[in-house]
């Protein structure tokens, strides 16, 4: 029999599904808290903040930065979902630290595909990054004014998070 390229997967949720249990779950963050993070497989969100299925929402990107479309779905997040608290966290030893978009763009040109339409948000200084993503969401005009805010970033090899510096609009 010829494995095709999810099989595996397809496999895993079959099982997974027999033992299934969060169906309770609502699609509210039981814990108030959304937490934009990077795609970065080394990261457990859930397992490092010590949450559960339920508790958070978990927005992912290139980088954890604040797009317009992480904006977008905090907005959603905030008035819909039940989230009154938002963790920025980016982590160490990130691939997107390690390129710029033009460095994106050349690599995918010599691949035939021209990405210069599109913007990568790379991070050539992690922290000033969090910063300018901390002051997107605090400054947007879109979320309440109050809502607690505040990044750190992530170890990938001590499992450890440092918050960033506090600010005025960070909550106690």
């Amino acid at each position: 029999m010829v494995m095709r390229a999810f099989d595996d997967l397809y496999a895993a949720n079959a099982k997974f599904a027999k033992e299934f249990e969060n169906f309770t779950l609502t699609g509210r963050a039981a814990r108030g808290l959304a937490v934009v993070t990077c795609m970065d497989s080394r990261i457990d969100p859930l397992g490092l903040l010590g949450l559960k299925p339920g508790d958070a929402k978990i927005l992912r990107n290139a980088g954890a930065r604040v797009t317009d479309d992480v904006l977008r779905t905090l907005v959603l997040a905030v008035y819909l979902l039940g989230v009154d608290r938002v963790l920025v966290m980016p982590h160490t030893d990130c691939g997107m630290s390690k390129v710029t978009d033009p460095d994106v763009h050349a690599l995918t040109s010599e691949q035939g595909v021209d990405t210069r339409s599109l913007e990568f948000h790379t991070v050539p200084d992690q922290d000033e990054a969090l910063r300018h993503d901390l002051m997107r969401i605090r400054s947007t005009p879109f979320l309440p004014k109050d809502l607690p805010v505040t990044g750190a970033i992530y170890d990938v090899h001590t499992g450890l998070l440092t918050p960033a510096p506090r600010q005025a609009s960070d909550a106690a």
